[in-house]
């Protein structure tokens, strides 16, 4: 039920706020706008206002605003019903430019209305400057660097958090640092000097250079998800768990542990948990996939079907300006991280399976609603940027295929053909509910709906 409601309200919220940027600019320009639906299908409620049908249908998959004129009325050739300085397709480009716009705008907008809010209110989570892994040869175990310690100093700027001690070592350009450390009660003062390596970005595994310690944070791992019927299910693995250890190895970081049973396919291996102060192994026998790596090359990795999150210690809230240019910032490295995972889709650089439908997005909602309201919040925002996006790609039927139109209009002095535009919007029907049904197979494959037919 959680998981039904907290799926409705997202939604719900992002199909609202998308029309409504429609209806707001069109009224804004003078548009009439006969009928602002949410929901598609049989209509459970409706109400009337002095022009507008409101109504709230029974497909919470979408909405639409149905505008006055919105083809040319002047082709028709009949007596109008309505008066034709309301109609749609009779305004200025740049205002049927802007209405359209609108929607996808509007989510763009209540993305960082969200990421301003929480960041104002809730605040960013931060970890403290705990050393966790340290890499044999590495400046830190050079420098004598051990788990746990507390780094409180680096020269001498004050650590407060994880994030502090990152800024310093990124802008050192390799410049010797005098690091005071918290450790057995007492302070102690070493001078580490960073070194040039690769690291890989751990969402695209893009590489670039970075300066670091050789050491890394102290931030637990915990289990978010727990996929039915995968191998972390049957072994007992449970969502809320903090995981210590993998095949008898410490993990601190959960890239660590992503790694650990990337490495391990088709292997079983204890996964050591913390659950409800003790501590258990669980036996995993990873289940082997095909992915590839950076070079573009096929290569198995192991894959137990778990959702890791890191455990938030603290957060930190911004004061209210900070907080506006933040979460305007974050909405923008948000629809750049979008955009890019979508073009290394549609260029084959990551697998399509991970496209995501309705399911998906009701599972993590649920998931999330659990975590609380700040969590909801946040995914509502990414899914917010993500609607965006995809609403401005040029496919016919989406908004940014009426934007490509009102481009070629603008080239050409004049728009397409009325029959050029619906054998278009045919077109881009039929590619909408083939990429939909497509995102459900998806779906059911993740949740591993196909047994029955083994």
């Amino acid at each position: 039920m959680t998981t039904i409601i907290s799926f409705i309200v997202v939604i719900g919220i992002l199909i609202l706020i998308h029309e409504l940027g429609h209806f707001l600019v069109a009224r804004w320009v003078g548009v009439g706008v006969e009928r602002f639906s949410i929901g598609f299908g049989p209509v459970l409620l409706r109400w009337r206002g002095k022009e507008t049908e409101y109504c709230l249908s029974v497909i919470p998959m979408g909405g639409y605003v149905k505008m006055m004129g919105e083809e040319n009325p002047l082709e028709a050739g009949d007596a109008l019903p309505y008066d034709p300085s309301k109609a749609f397709a009779l305004k200025p480009l740049w205002a049927r430019f802007l209405i359209v716009f609108a929607g996808p705008g509007m989510n763009f907008v209540l993305a960082a209305v969200i990421f301003m809010i929480v960041l104002a209110t809730v605040g960013r989570p931060v970890w403290p400057a705990v050393i966790g892994r340290v890499t044999p040869g590495g400046p830190a175990a050079s420098a004598g660097l051990r788990t746990g310690d507390l780094v409180v100093r680096v020269d001498a700027q004050r650590v407060a958090h994880w994030e502090d001690l990152d800024r310093a070592v990124a802008a050192s350009s390799g410049r010797p640092l005098q690091l005071t450390l918290a450790r057995g009660g007492a302070q102690e003062q070493v001078t580490v000097t960073p070194r040039l390596t690769e690291v890989r970005d751990p969402i695209f595994k893009e590489a670039r250079d970075s300066w670091e310690l050789g050491a890394g944070p102290q931030l637990t791992p915990q289990i978010g998800s727990v996929n039915s019927g995968s191998p972390a299910d049957k072994a007992g693995v449970r969502a809320g768990d903090l995981v210590v250890a993998v095949a008898g190895q410490p993990v601190f970081t959960p890239e660590e542990l992503m790694q650990s049973i990337q490495k391990r396919a088709g292997q079983t291996f204890d996964v050591t948990v913390e659950r409800e102060g003790r501590r258990l192994a669980l036996p995993v026998s990873a289940s082997t996939v095909k992915e590839k790596n950076p070079a573009g090359q096929d290569v198995e990795v192991g894959r137990i079907g778990v959702g890791i999150v890191t455990k938030t210690v603290n957060y930190k809230p911004y004061p209210p300006p900070t907080a506006v240019w933040y979460g305007a910032v974050k909405t923008w490295d948000m629809t750049a991280l979008t955009a890019k995972g979508l073009w290394k889709i549609v260029s084959r650089q990551i697998d399509s399976s991970n496209i995501g439908g309705p399911i998906q997005i009701a599972s993590e909602a649920g998931r999330q609603a659990k975590e609380g309201a700040a969590s909801l919040a946040l995914f509502t925002a990414i899914i917010s940027v993500n609607l965006a996006l995809l609403n401005l790609l040029p496919v016919p039927m989406l908004d940014g295929g009426h934007l490509f139109f009102f481009v070629i209009e603008a080239i050409m002095g004049r728009p397409l053909s009325l029959r050029k535009r619906e054998a278009a919007q045919q077109l881009g029907f039929v590619l909408l509910m083939l990429l939909m049904v497509y995102a459900l197979y998806n779906d059911l494959v993740r949740i591993d709906a196909f047994r029955f037919f083994r």
